[in-house]
């Protein structure tokens, strides 16, 4: 009976390392939550900017209130913008670009909560107006209070 249990595991072994490894992918590809106003348009723009930058699907959001979803991950009132993303546990405010993003999400800054792109700038992702740009700031912002992240143009 040792043998025949012993075969058994053996055989269980690479299936259970493969379903293991395909819950770990099920986790990793779960869609990044984008809580938004449903009048917005611009962040159907964003999200479809987020989609192609990243790579990822974002699932957007309209049954909780704007102001309860900034209160609750900690936005800070002149950062808001019109849409906030939580991404792998980053709070992403407005029009932030995927690359900046990318950035934080492979350097993982200590004390950072997120990234904000204050109101909605011309030119931001999803703000594009025939080539128009107004020029603004990421701003990181977290436990360790707030620091320019990057400046566009």
């Amino acid at each position: 009976m040792s043998g025949h249990l012993h075969r058994w595991r053996r055989a269980l072994a690479p299936v259970a390392i493969a379903f293991l490894a395909a819950c770990t992918g099920a986790a990793q590809a779960a869609p990044y939550v984008m809580f938004r106003d449903p009048g917005c348009g611009c962040c159907k723009e964003w999200a479809a900017h987020a989609r192609e930058g990243l790579s990822h699907e974002v699932q957007m959001r309209e049954d909780v209130p704007m102001g309860a979803v900034k209160a609750q991950y900690g936005v800070p009132a002149d950062l808001a913008s019109c849409h906030t993303t939580i991404i792998d546990g980053y709070v992403i405010e407005g029009h932030v670009p995927a690359r900046e993003i990318e950035r934080l999400l492979r350097e993982r800054p200590a004390g950072i909560t997120g990234l904000a792109v204050a109101g909605m700038p011309v030119g931001s992702p999803g703000m594009e107006m025939d080539g128009r740009v107004q020029p603004y700031e990421v701003i990181a912002f977290g436990a360790k209070g707030r620091t320019i992240y990057a400046r566009y143009p």
